[in-house]
């Protein structure tokens, strides 16, 4: 039963939002010069194939699909190629290589590409050389084709991102917040972006607005044990029980 006066707290559900991929929310930094200079000039790619690699978060699909927009490029994901697409003459973007799901589909749709003499960009989180692709003619395929690295995101890049993050949820950080945030999490931009959805609907559950406190329970949640994982932190389905314990 109820006490009088008890009103119950609505939790915040947990929610997937699209990817932002508009040009103006691109933040052009020193670590994805080369990747721009390269989408803006096509008749340098060897082979007419691009591959743009780096982490996950780095902004090889926001790149991607800012490059496939201005170009009316057909969008492809390779986990999802199961059988060989035909360009019909438009440029192809092919997303994750590393993750393809059926590399002969992936090496049938380059060979059909390239018989079209149509442009390819595909993107992948490890350097084409090193996957371990099957069958061989795709991985020469691979590796006959400009790769460019997206570098790690500088101090920077990540000042403008977590100010955009937090900014296109309407949420206000206080500096001295957002100096603590970018000092103590990874400074990966997918850690970031997950820091702030995370901050935001741990902020929601509790009516309360962004704070250090609820900021200090993210760093367990989101620390980065080993450098060089490329994965991002699993998404958070509600608040977990430290968070709940502050109510």
């Amino acid at each position: 039963m109820r006490s009088a006066g008890y009103e119950p707290r609505q939790m915040a559900l947990p929610f997937d939002e699209p990817e932002r991929f508009a040009l103006a929310d691109f933040i052009e930094a020193a670590s994805n010069a080369a990747a721009r200079a390269a989408l803006a000039a096509p008749g340098d790619w060897v082979n007419r194939r691009l591959v743009l690699w780096g982490e996950a978060g780095s902004g090889k699909s926001h790149l991607a699909w800012i490059w496939a927009a201005r170009t009316c490029a057909t969008r492809l994901d390779a986990a999802r190629l199961r059988t060989p697409a035909s360009p019909g003459g438009a440029p192809l973007l092919i997303e994750d290589i590393d993750a393809a799901a059926a590399p002969l589909a992936l090496f049938a749709t380059l060979e059909r590409a390239t018989q079209a003499a149509v442009p390819v960009l595909m993107t992948c989180r490890t350097p084409p050389a090193r996957l371990p692709v099957e069958p061989p003619d795709l991985a020469s395929r691979l590796r006959a084709s400009l790769t460019i690295r997206i570098e790690p995101a500088e101090p920077e890049l990540l000042d403008a991102l977590l100010h955009r993050l937090a900014a296109a949820r309407q949420m206000s950080l206080p500096p001295a917040l957002h100096q603590f945030l970018l000092t103590r999490l990874p400074r990966r931009p997918a850690v970031l972006r997950e820091a702030i959805a995370r901050l935001d609907r741990y902020a929601l559950a509790l009516g309360t607005a962004p704070s250090r406190r609820l900021a200090e329970r993210l760093l367990d949640e989101l620390a980065d044990p080993e450098e060089n994982d490329l994965e991002p932190p699993p998404p958070a389905e509600a608040p977990p029980a430290a968070i709940m314990s502050l109510l």
